[in-house]
Parts: structure tokens; C-alpha cells; sequence
């Protein structure tokens, strides 16, 4: 039995959808979109507790914080790093959120 390669996939730079992105269904998808993204590309360089602060803003209602997590990995995935299930990402927000409120 021969082992091969599998077919590596698009690379990151190239995916045309969110769904596409680690992480991201349609219900994340929409949350993206409202905030003016509409391709994984315009993830790259975002700042995500801004995100989920426009986010809280533009539903008018405390979104489950659940959803930074999601925007910490899918924008530091875009950004390079590899991806990582969202939950990995909630001892970092947490940390940072507590620094944050001082």
C-alpha cells in the first residue's frame, strides 16, 4: 500500500467564501457579513474585539462571547496562523477581556 499526498486544499488567500473559513456556518457567516465582510480576505489585519464590539453595536444586544472566540481563530487564520478550533481561543479572551476592563 502506497501512501499519498493527499490534494492540499486553497490556499487561504484564495478562498472567495466564509464558509470556506475553520469554524464558519451560515449563522457565523451572516454575523460576518453584517459587519461588511464578505470574503475571508477582508478578515486579514481585523482587530476581532472590535469586531465583536461592532458587532454588540449593530444587533443591539450582548452577543454570547463565544462568538470573539470564533473571530480570534478565523482572523488569526487568515492572518497566518494555523487554524485551531474556536474553543482554544477562550483562555485568550478571557485574559484579554479582563485586562481590558481593568
Amino acid at each position: 500500500m502506497t501512501n499519498t499526498p493527499s490534494k492540499p486544499g486553497p490556499k487561504r488567500r484564495e478562498l472567495k467564501d466564509l464558509e470556506q473559513l475553520p469554524n464558519i456556518g451560515p449563522a457565523l457567516a451572516a454575523k460576518l457579513r453584517l459587519l461588511g465582510i464578505a470574503q475571508p480576505a477582508d478578515l486579514c489585519g481585523r482587530d476581532p474585539y472590535v469586531m465583536y464590539e461592532e458587532l454588540n453595536q449593530l444587533t443591539g444586544r450582548r452577543v454570547d462571547p463565544c462568538v470573539l472566540d470564533v473571530f480570534l481563530a478565523v482572523v488569526r487564520f487568515m492572518d497566518g496562523q494555523p487554524a485551531k478550533p474556536w474553543w482554544k481561543f477562550t483562555p485568550q479572551r478571557k485574559r484579554e477581556l479582563t485586562l481590558r476592563q481593568g
